[in-house]
């Protein structure tokens, strides 16, 4: 699979969070002050479903909850403090597929930077390492697996994580 495709799925990897934002909308801010610190930083996002906005929880150098708009080269993360932008390039993918279950897997790892912040993120850098986990399971048509229709489940985990600094 080529690096565009790859990108691509990791883009969508946004896309596929709705069972998680049940979880996620409780939570509050829980870091007051994000000025002038640095340190790792931690993001995931999850998704259940390929057509809800994902949900994003940061933490680390600062914590915060928010959606994740995915992009083909980079996320956009609006937190409820601010907002940046993560630009993600894949540099490996391994892809699995079984076509008696309709089961597939696909992994990708890469690297981020971190930048374009508004809010309390305005001034935000950074970089790191990411990995993509999806799980799924394709739709039958005539007994075979097909993917002219949407799968019949979902599970995507984008993990993201290193060094960031806030002015």
């Amino acid at each position: 699979m080529d690096l565009r495709l790859n990108n691509r799925l990791l883009g969508t990897a946004g896309a596929l969070v709705a069972a998680a934002s049940l979880a996620v909308t409780g939570l509050t801010a829980a870091s007051a002050h994000t000025s002038g610190m640095s340190g790792t930083e931690h993001f995931q996002s999850m998704a259940a479903s390929a057509t809800a906005t994902p949900v994003v929880i940061a933490s680390g150098v600062f914590t915060d909850h928010g959606v994740n708009h995915p992009g083909a080269k980079a996320d956009t993360f609006v937190l409820q403090r601010g907002s940046f932008q993560l630009a993600h390039k894949v540099t490996s993918a391994i892809h699995h597929f079984d076509p008696k279950t309709c089961l597939g897997q696909v992994t990708l790892k890469g690297t981020y930077t971190v930048g374009h912040g508004t809010g309390k993120y305005t001034g935000i850098s950074g970089s790191g390492t990411l990995v993509f986990n999806q799980l799924f399971i394709e739709a039958r048509a005539s007994g075979k697996c097909t993917t002219a229709k949407p799968p019949v489940a979902v599970q995507v985990i984008l993990k993201e994580s290193g060094p960031v600094s806030l002015p």
